[in-house]
């Protein structure tokens, strides 16, 4: 019988002695009848079983419908599989009657230019404190979403409860139940698949173990958690979209952890990103403590101030800051399954994991609900005060001139508009500090609501803590593991590729708010000989990808040239009229305007300078088939990364092949064969002995081998020999002094020395720098780089490096550093610049700059009537790394066209 004492949230247990009893999440709650519980809706107990994501959504719309006066669902995506995102608003019938008013007055409060404190001061008064409540941005981190579904339920049934009413009146609670459905149904459809006769607690179940990719990613096996600057996903993208709409003031993001933690929640970790300020850290301690007063009470163990820091402006738990949040994670020892036994013997239930997120998200509330004015108050000065500090702080504006790779360049500015800056475009040249800038350049005043998030995304650098750099320096002498959670560094500019100028002044011209890029275009009207598209932009790469799944015949320069005036870079494509259908200037003009190209006619193939277009020098560029190592070993990031890249910028068809199949599968029908970068495992132990020779043969016909990262590894290899180069240790300390006769100083004269009891001949250790040098290895691996922005010079000669620029910027985060290849047997296209040139942005080791200097970055290395290309550094490292692209386009497409296989026919 169900009434409202009965429908207290809970699970049936049953006790040792066979009676039932009730699994409380909020002890002593009372709950109102005509509120759908999750049992009857979905058949189950929260905790009994791990929700599908069409399931979460049917429970939030019979909340919905049962309560449209205090809750109401909004889309604001959908995945790349088509499952809806959605977001819940819970509030008072009062506040749920008023969305649009506080909508638009959020708005009103987060422009102080618009807003003077008067009319702020009436906003506060009147606004409730909007906190938003993300679930499940990683899919396989199960118990946060069942949470959010507690956790609504809890704020429309919960009878007769002060707290309740409070946070109702008080906040406007937004439920974000799943930030990544089709990651989540990954999981969900591998635990099912996994489990047996009853959940199994065992950590080597193989219900708490995943396949490759694991459900943590998207679709494109990218993590949603890193994604929020550069908006690569369409995920991200529409949440973004909802928080300008809405400017929460709280922002949490909840997360699951390893199952032998406890739960962690703000503040965070050192090092802080400088760009917070010292009121949202101070505002951290707030919901920190209300935090701590529950879990005390419900005997819940915590940490804070470990592991999770604010430095990234990536996380859910960051970016939200720099538009004057409070934004935090929170962190639930996993499960990964339905219950798991820990090294302490004690046994986790996904019951409790959702009981914590549950807990956690009422006691934020709370807090907010409490702190409601004081948090308005803050929102509007941290505004308030970015404008003030953008108009008398050095930059004044951050400048993009449009030149260069003008897409590049329009791409940056249309993201940053996206994320919610003010940018200016310029209609005519202008000038500033004595500087001249071409018409279309983009100006960003700092002095805006949004300055901080500009710093943090354009700024060159952005420093940490001194004292936290010399406390990871001391870790590293020791070899403990460094305290960095993620990259540090992230300059959009430098990412791209493309030109920043910080101005100590203001720019004056004329200028139009931005909010488009200018569409590509044919100039000058029609061609009679040929259709030139100038190589070494973004665009450019679109419109060669667009024209080859066209059909279209396309040629491309070796070698720059000039003609009517205009100067073609190296890689320049050329369509002949000639041998082209009759409509192709209609096809290009389409083309062009999607792929926001310039494309320029030309009736004759004389040029002022360089090759003709008849030349050897001009290839023609075939359409590729490409297939892409997929599945264990590979890195599910690496391979995700490559295949969104060219399926999803450049939109060209990928064939993922599983790895297994590769040693034996006949790949005669495809042109380049991409090995990702490694994950667990290796690609020796999966594609076995005859691999080796099977893909030499297959290169040597003529097929274009692409090794990413890790895989250079196995390319380098010996035992596989498709790659002459070797990976490099680390250089040894300065040799000791002169050893005494017959001391064994290294490990081969160590081994001489040794008894055949394993001992050696003893030494003094006479000062601690005798101890240093002793305790050295004899051999390892560089230090990890901590996720580095660094320099590399391109080969203008090489055909790998057409259309690029003279230095490229690639994102280091491994140990791995090859020595360069020898002239008899490749081209080191891209090597790493000298010592004092090599970083960029971001916290490098003074011994890894010295050994990475003039290492390669890009190899390429004839194979028969084929090539071996090696990217030491994965070029499509989280879509970040837009002035890479032209590098791997060119492996990709102008490896096949400078390859020779032989005729097929």
């Amino acid at each position: 019988m169900r009434n409202a004492i009965a429908l207290s949230l809970g699970l049936a247990l049953t006790t040792a002695a066979g009676a039932q009893s009730r699994f409380e999440f909020w002890p002593g709650a009372v709950y109102d009848p005509a509120i759908p519980t999750f049992e009857k809706v979905l058949g189950y107990a929260p905790g009994e079983r791990i929700s599908w994501h069409a399931a979460l959504l049917e429970y939030l719309e019979a909340l919905a419908a049962a309560a449209p006066d205090r809750v109401r669902l909004f889309d604001y995506a959908r995945s790349w599989e088509g499952r809806r995102l959605v977001y819940a608003v819970v509030g008072s019938p009062a506040n749920l009657r008023r969305l649009d008013e506080i909508r638009a007055g959020m708005a009103r409060l987060a422009d102080p230019r618009k807003t003077p404190e008067p009319e702020a001061r009436k906003l506060i008064h009147a606004l409730p404190a909007l906190v938003w409540l993300a679930y499940g941005v990683h899919g396989n981190e199960i118990s946060s979403p069942e949470a959010a579904l507690l956790t609504t339920y809890h704020l429309l049934a919960a009878r007769n409860d002060k707290l309740v009413s409070e946070i109702l009146n008080q906040t406007l609670v937004f439920i974000d139940p799943c930030q990544n459905p089709d990651g989540r149904d990954r999981f969900v459809h591998h635990f099912e698949q996994a489990v047996g006769l009853e959940p199994d607690a065992s950590p080597l179940a193989a219900e708490h173990n995943e396949n490759w990719p694991g459900g943590r990613t998207n679709h494109y096996h990218f993590d949603l958690n890193r994604d929020w600057f550069a908006l690569t996903q369409p995920e991200t993208r529409g949440r973004i979209r909802a928080l300008r709409e809405w400017y929460p003031l709280v922002f949490v993001d909840l997360h699951e952890m390893g199952s032998e933690t406890t739960y962690y929640f703000a503040p965070e970790a050192v090092p802080y990103n400088p760009h917070l300020t010292r009121q949202q850290r101070e505002i951290l301690e707030w919901f920190g403590r209300n935090n701590a007063r529950w879990f005390d009470r419900f005997g819940f163990l915590y940490f804070t101030r470990e592991i999770f820091d604010a430095f990234f402006p990536g996380y859910g738990a960051s970016w939200p800051s720099y538009h004057g949040a409070i934004a935090m994670t929170y962190e639930q020892a996993s499960t990964r399954g339905l219950l798991i036994r820990r090294s302490d013997d004690t046994v986790l239930h996904f019951r409790d994991a959702i009981r914590r997120h549950f807990v956690a998200s009422i006691s934020t509330a709370e807090t907010a609900a409490r702190n409601r004015e004081k948090l308005l108050e803050e929102f509007y000065r941290y505004r308030r005060s970015a404008i003030e500090e953008g108009a008398r702080e050095f930059p004044r504006e951050y400048l993009l001139p449009r030149r260069g790779d003008v897409s590049a360049v329009d791409k940056l500015a249309t993201l940053l508009v996206e994320q919610g800056v003010e940018v200016r475009r310029a209609t005519a040249p202008f000038r500033n500090a004595g500087a001249e800038y071409p018409a279309g350049s983009y100006v960003i005043s700092l002095a805006q609501p949004t300055k901080r998030l500009i710093r943090t995304l354009l700024d060159p650098h952005v420093p940490m803590d001194e004292a936290f750099i010399k406390e990871q320096e001391r870790r590293r002498k020791k070899r403990l593991p460094d305290e960095v959670y993620d990259v540090t560094a992230w300059s959009l500019p430098a990412m791209f590729n493309v030109e920043a100028v910080a101005a100590s002044e203001t720019s004056s011209g004329n200028f139009e708010p931005f909010t488009a890029p200018p569409r590509g275009r044919i100039a000058d009207g029609e061609g009679g000989v040929a259709y030139l598209v100038p190589w070494g932009t973004l665009a450019a790469g679109r419109v060669l990808t667009a024209a080859l799944r066209q059909g279209l015949r396309v040629r491309s320069t070796d070698r720059p040239f000039a003609q009517g005036g205009r100067k073609y870079p190296s890689g320049t494509l050329i369509f002949l009229v000639a041998e082209n259908p009759p409509d192709l200037s209609a096809r290009l003009e389409k083309i062009a305007a999607a792929a926001g190209a310039e494309i320029y006619p030309t009736d004759t193939g004389w040029v002022d300078e360089g090759v003709n277009f008849g030349s050897s020098r001009v290839v023609y560029v075939p359409k590729p088939s490409v297939a892409l190592a997929w599945d264990t070993p590979t890195s599910a990031y690496s391979a995700g990364w490559a295949r969104f890249v060219l399926e999803r910028q450049y939109d060209y068809p990928v064939t993922p092949i599983r790895t297994r199949q590769l040693a034996s599968a006949d790949l005669r029908k495809f042109d380049v064969l991409i090995l990702p970068g490694q994950g667990p495992g290796s690609y020796a132990s999966v594609l076995g002995p005859e691999a080796p020779r099977r893909l030499k043969e297959w290169v040597s016909a003529g097929g274009t081998l692409i090794g990413i990262a890790g895989a250079v590894s196995y390319l380098a290899d010996p035992r596989v020999g498709l790659l002459a180069v070797s990976q490099e240790n680390r250089p040894r300390p300065t040799p000791e002094a002169k050893p005494e006769p017959g001391r064994p100083t290294g490990e081969a004269e160590r081994r001489t020395g040794e008894t055949a009891e394993g001992r050696v001949p003893g030494r003094l250790l006479a000062t601690e720098e005798d101890y240093e040098r002793a305790i050295q290895p004899d051999s390892e691996l560089p230090d990890q780089a901590l996720g580095v922005l660094v320099r590399a010079r391109t080969d203008p000669d090489h055909w790998l490096a057409a259309g690029a620029p003279a230095t490229v910027n690639a994102l280091l985060d491994s140990r791995a550093i090859f020595a360069p290849i020898k002239l008899d047997k490749g081209v080191n296209v891209a090597f790493f610049e000298a010592p004092d040139r090599l970083l960029v942005s971001g916290y490098l080791w003074e011994e890894t700059r010295k050994q990475l200097a003039y290492k390669p970055l890009v190899i390429a290395q004839p194979e028969g009537r084929g090539v071996v290309i090696a990217f030491t550094a994965d070029p499509n490292y989280r879509a970040y790394l837009d002035g890479m692209n032209v590098l791997f386009l060119n492996a990709v497409f102008r490896g096949p066209a400078h390859a020779r296989p032989l005729p097929t026919h």
